[in-house]
């Protein structure tokens, strides 16, 4: 039997191995989905993790217009932002997001407030990689298929 190691060991960026995770976020609802993504992003999953160094992977997402909200939360959630100026708070909701020109933003705010801010939270958001359709480009990096619907059944809207 081997004796038990008394040192910790902390993983360092050379020493850290990225995988590349694909998702398929079509009738997956918003926060179930965002805090599984920010845990892999942040790696989380990872026995080696280390709360200072981006151990994370990378993940693509596709289908992101086709998430879902649970109950009223689609037309009834509002979006605030601040332009800046005085008297410039501007809402929207999720649904007119989805409808819009970028409807992949939702899903990207939602990892992004999952993520810790700062320096080491940006370059965590970096190997996340949002599309709306069901075409990508990274197809070279050979990603694993990530079922996030089969994780839980409360995952998947209607399942």
């Amino acid at each position: 039997m081997k004796a038990l190691m008394k040192t910790t060991k902390s993983a360092t960026p050379y020493t850290v191995e990225k995988k590349w995770h694909l998702i398929d976020a079509d009738g997956l609802v918003v926060g179930r989905l965002a805090s599984i993504v920010a845990n892999i992003l942040r790696g989380k999953h990872k026995p080696s993790f280390t709360p200072h160094i981006d151990c994370g992977d990378n993940v693509i997402i596709i289908n992101a217009d086709k998430v879902k909200f649970t109950g009223k939360k689609l037309t009834d959630k509002v979006y605030y932002k601040h332009t800046g100026y005085a008297g410039g708070i501007k809402e929207t909701t999720p649904a007119k997001v989805l409808e819009g020109r970028f409807p992949e933003r939702v899903l990207e705010k939602a990892v992004e407030r999952m993520i810790p801010r700062g320096p080491l939270g940006r370059q965590q958001m970096r190997n996340l990689r949002i599309f709306a359709g069901t075409e990508h480009d990274h197809a070279a990096q050979n990603p694993e298929v990530l079922d996030v619907a089969a994780m839980n059944r409360k995952n998947k809207v209607g399942a």
